[in-house]
């Protein structure tokens, strides 16, 4: 990409500026931005610049790229099993587990690639992974290798399971760690991998399965290193009713509990799920400052619930949007996630409580706070150039009297996608790798699943 470009002449922008309370901020009819070396220099109209390349944007809306706070990538290769179509969360992991033991490097890194590109079309600029199995030689290090190929933004979390079937787990033994080599290899790939400073383009996070796959030392040891090393947390949590009876069963308490006790609280902490937490954890969330990634799509599809987001929000609690794997989505396009996540706090508490601007924010800026970044999610002078390009003028949109209410009409897939300044996606094509030789690789691994 040229080092210096201008995105002139958008319908709307939506720059998520500092304004922002529950939907409202400044939006720039007519708008220009213009960037320079990975980073916005100006935002406004009439901006012109003698060295920038120009991008038109008329008919278009512009958003801060989307940031995605949680994710399964590996799981692109295992979307739509028969077994697991109707099964409920622990019913769902015990049949995939062994299919998932089958995995190794390659099946890692191409199932990554794949599951990027299908962020990258849905608007999508940062990413975090949560990967938590480790068989046949596979390393967070495959995972990481996809994202900087395709160049987007990735936090990848070094999961793990150390609790298998033979002592109380759900996971197969085969697929568990012992657990002085799970710390071991997340110190390795923080000090390999992890860069702290703003406009980094790989973090690493510590992130334990879920309390149910995990000792509790494992937990709290791995609260311990994270913050000796500076980065930050991240597991599952409260995701059903089967996930508090365990809670309540083999810890006498609640999952919120269960975290606060073991210092899995604060403001470099973020759960997945939280469908199932009570006004007192929801409370405890937001005076710790403890994030969210709120998963939707997955959570209607293994039949889990409704996470009380529109709760949360009013109460302060740091929310994100997040994909999740895709095998129990099972898609991994995040502005439909926004979307569905909109509809459904609307249909469970009034068609006011969500406007389609608030879930944008949560969708941008809010999962950017969750991830504790401030250097993306808003459009603004000195922040990152991720940006998100919409075309209002083909069919989805067509008779759109509101451009900036891109949920209610559309589109689904991102026109140009720009990340740290770089054209990861121009005309709705991810430029920076061969998105149908890679399809029929994975297609090629996923049969060989099938029929192993």
């Amino acid at each position: 990409m040229h080092r210096c470009f201008l995105i002139r002449n958008a319908d709307v922008i939506l720059t998520m500026d500092d304004t922002a309370k529950k939907g409202e901020w400044q939006e720039i009819k007519g708008g220009d931005i213009l960037v320079r070396d990975g980073v916005i220099e100006a935002v406004g109209k009439g901006l012109y610049d003698d060295d920038a390349q120009i991008i038109d944007a008329e008919g278009c809306l512009v958003t801060p790229g989307l940031v995605n706070t949680h994710h399964h990538l590996y799981q692109t290769l295992t979307r739509a099993v028969p077994e697991a179509q109707d099964a409920l969360l622990f019913g769902w992991l015990k049949t995939l587990y062994p299919i998932w033991s089958k995995f190794g490097p390659e099946h890692m890194r191409v199932s990554a690639m794949v599951g990027l590109a299908e962020l990258a079309l849905s608007g999508c600029s940062t990413t975090s992974d949560h990967l938590y199995l480790y068989p046949n030689g596979a390393r967070l290090d495959d995972t990481i290798e996809a994202a900087q190929a395709i160049g987007m933004r990735l936090h990848a979390t070094r999961g793990s399971m150390s609790i298998g079937e033979s002592a109380g787990g759900l996971p197969p033994d085969s697929l568990v760690e012992r657990e002085a080599d799970i710390l071991s290899d997340c110190i390795r790939v923080i000090d390999t991998f992890h860069d702290p400073n703003p406009g980094a383009m790989i973090r690493v996070g510590v992130a334990p399965c879920s309390p149910f796959s995990v000792s509790r030392e494992l937990m709290r040891d791995s609260a311990i290193l994270a913050r000796d090393k500076g980065v930050m947390m991240h597991t599952h949590l409260a995701e059903n009713d089967e996930d508090i009876s365990y809670s309540l069963d083999k810890f006498g308490m609640r999952p919120g509990q269960y975290a606060e006790e073991l210092g899995w609280v604060g403001p470099d902490v973020w759960h997945a799920h939280c469908v199932k937490l009570d006004v007192s954890e929801v409370e405890l969330f937001a005076k710790t400052g403890t994030g969210v990634a709120h998963c939707p799509c997955s959570n209607c599809r293994l039949g889990s619930g409704v996470a009380p987001v529109r709760g949360m929000r009013d109460a302060g609690v740091k929310v994100g949007l997040g994909v999740d794997g895709s095998a129990s989505n099972d898609s991994g396009n995040l502005i439909l996630e926004a979307r569905t996540a909109m509809l459904l706090q609307r249909v469970t508490y009034g068609a006011d409580k969500m406007s389609p601007r608030e879930m944008l924010w949560i969708a941008t800026r809010g999962g950017a706070e969750v991830l504790g970044r401030h250097d993306i999610g808003i459009l603004a002078p000195g922040k990152r150039a991720d940006i998100a390009v919409w075309d209002m003028a083909d069919v989805e949109a067509a008779g759109s009297w509101d451009p900036a209410a891109l949920l209610l009409a559309g589109p689904m897939m991102v026109k140009d996608l720009f990340v740290e300044g770089r054209h990861v996606v121009a005309d709705s094509w991810v430029t920076t790798m061969d998105v149908p030789s890679v399809v029929r690789h994975q297609t090629r691994l996923a049969q060989g699943l099938m029929d192993g």
